[in-house]
């Protein structure tokens, strides 16, 4: 399928290539990356009281922001010029094997998605801590999907804002590592601390809403 134009079509090439050519190594970010305003040390705040953006208040921007549901993943081609097709990996973050949903935002979904990456890497950075990548564990999910997933899990919601385009989780138990130093490596925990702190402010800017999930272990994020 033939889904690159979407890089001109929302003005995204520069945000998703522009930071690296090829494959980067750490080591070339180190290099050429610039410092950044120091954010705050770690987040302060509680989890389930500052992330805990009910599925009612969600729905209601995936609905106003996103695509009417898909039937089957051949739906796709049906709005090929209004979602974005995701890279499987970059260097801003990595992808769990997709068994319940595939990689398709539309275009204003998956910007948040790529400034919470940077956000999360330029924060590490400007503490001089090792680098690493966030998981985006989950994306849209078809009806069919949906359907597959419920008999799997009875909790899953019929009217899920995954349906819409508009919504992605990004694991907070596990992370990818860029540095090989293994006398740097930082425990979940702390990353946690900084991309909740990443996601905490963009709350603020009126970006997006957040859901701490704790089963799933992940940030449950719709974009506004």
């Amino acid at each position: 399928m033939k889904y690159f134009g979407w890089l001109a079509a929302v003005g995204l090439s520069v945000v998703f290539f522009g930071c690296s050519k090829g494959k980067a190594e750490a080591s070339d970010l180190n290099k050429t990356h610039k410092p950044v305003k120091e954010r705050k040390a770690r987040f302060t705040g509680n989890y389930e009281k500052e992330f805990n953006d009910l599925q009612e208040l969600q729905i209601v921007a995936a609905v106003n922001n996103g695509v009417e549901p898909l039937e089957t993943r051949d739906d796709t081609v049906k709005l090929a010029k209004k979602l974005v097709r995701l890279p499987n990996e970059l260097e801003l973050y990595k992808m769990y094997e997709l068994k319940h949903s595939i990689p398709f935002l539309v275009p204003s979904a998956a910007q948040l998605l790529v400034d919470i990456s940077k956000n999360f890497r330029d924060s590490l950075y400007s503490k001089d801590l090792p680098l690493y990548r966030i998981f985006v564990t989950s994306v849209t999910r078809t009806n069919d999907d949906m359907k597959r997933l419920q008999k799997r899990n009875i909790n899953a919601s019929d009217n899920s804002t995954h349906r819409y385009g508009t919504t992605f989780d990004i694991s907070w138990k596990q992370f990818d590592s860029i540095d090989n130093d293994s006398l740097r490596q930082l425990s979940p925990a702390r990353l946690k601390l900084v991309l909740a702190q990443v996601l905490f402010d963009l709350k603020q800017q009126q970006r997006c809403y957040v859901k701490h999930e704790r089963k799933q272990a992940c940030f449950h994020i719709t974009v506004r």
